[in-house]
């Protein structure tokens, strides 16, 4: 039976960073039973900070504003950090400068997932944030994130001077809010299971279990 994984996540989340690893595991060892498995996986928008300025603000004050400063942030992100090694991200939360409003990226990302594969995408804007500390609201960095991910940089650098898919973007972030998502990540399994966190690999394979079961 194929499988589709629907993922709702945002690129500033370390949690959701976390969580696509441990998906990846998941699918690998499912993978190891059903060499011939169909995924079918599409990344849908939700923004943590949808009222930022499209210039987004100093990291330090987000900080400030989210956690009342560096050193409470330094005491949640050392577990973040901890996770993060033993699925092999290497977060550098230091390098992290601005705080970005993320709708172009969401933008970027719905582009992509019309051309067909959105994840190579998503890969390199969660490790040009969290581990290269590069500031992803800003539109040349989303062009090379692009260009890196093998995408056209001429039409992606169009896609993001427009209009397009911001209207898009917005209904399905508002969607997910209005379906009672709170937080991210948020996995869908076949339609039929939804897991919200990141969880280890047994707990997605159980979802996509009972996702796969006969109705």
């Amino acid at each position: 039976m194929p499988l589709t994984i629907d993922v709702v996540s945002d690129v500033v989340c370390p949690w959701c960073y976390i969580g696509k690893r441990k998906l990846e595991a998941a699918l690998a060892q499912l993978r190891r039973a059903e060499p011939d498995l169909s995924v079918t996986l599409r990344w849908h928008p939700f923004q943590l900070n949808p009222d930022l300025p499209a210039a987004g603000i100093a990291r330090a004050d987000y900080l400030e504003a989210k956690f009342g400063g560096r050193d409470r942030a330094a005491e949640i992100y050392a577990r973040v950090r901890s996770v993060g090694e033993r699925v092999g991200i290497a977060f550098d939360f230091d390098r992290i400068a601005r705080q970005p409003n993320t709708l172009d990226a969401h933008r970027l990302i719905a582009w992509a997932q019309q051309r067909g594969d959105a994840d190579p995408l998503v890969e390199r804007l969660f490790h040009a944030y969290f581990v290269e500390g590069r500031f992803v609201g800003d539109r040349d960095e989303l062009v090379a994130a692009a260009a890196a991910s093998s995408l056209p940089e001429d039409e992606a650098r169009n896609l993001l001077a427009s209009d397009a898919l911001r209207a898009e973007v917005d209904a399905e972030n508002r969607e997910a809010q209005e379906a009672g998502i709170t937080g991210v990540p948020f996995f869908i399994f076949n339609g039929r299971t939804a897991v919200s966190g990141a969880h280890d690999p047994p707990t997605l394979l159980e979802a996509i279990a009972a996702a796969r079961a006969p109705q």
